[in-house]
C-alpha cells in the first residue's frame, strides 16, 4: 500500500466523524498518539512500537484529510527530487552544532 492508497482508506473509514471533528481536535488526537509513540519508544516492546508509529501514521493521515492536503503530492514535492535543502538524493547539508 502506498501514501495515497493508504490515505483513501483512512479517509472511507473515518472521514465522518474526522471532519466533524475538525482540524483542532483532529490535532489534538494526532498529538496524544505521538505522545503514546514515545511512551513506546522509551518502554514498549517493538510490537508496541510498531503499532503507535502505525497510529501516528494513520493520525497524520487523518489531519491531512480533514485539512484537505493530498499527502502522496506533498511527500513527492517536498522530497521527490532529492533533500529540500542541498537537492541531492544523498544529503550532504551540514548538521547544525
Amino acid at each position: 500500500m502506498d501514501i495515497r492508497e493508504f490515505q483513501k482508506l483512512i479517509d472511507r473509514m473515518y472521514s465522518e466523524k474526522d471532519r466533524r471533528r475538525g482540524v483542532s481536535g483532529t490535532f489534538l488526537w494526532f498529538v496524544e498518539e505521538i505522545g503514546e509513540l514515545a511512551s513506546a519508544l522509551g518502554e514498549g516492546t517493538r510490537e508496541e512500537q510498531a503499532k503507535e508509529f502505525a497510529d501516528v501514521l494513520a493520525w497524520l493521515a487523518t489531519l491531512a484529510n480533514v485539512a484537505g492536503v493530498d499527502m502522496n503530492a506533498a511527500v513527492e514535492a517536498k522530497y521527490g527530487t532529492g533533500c529540500p535543502g542541498c537537492g541531492k538524493m544523498i544529503c550532504t547539508c551540514q548538521e547544525k552544532p
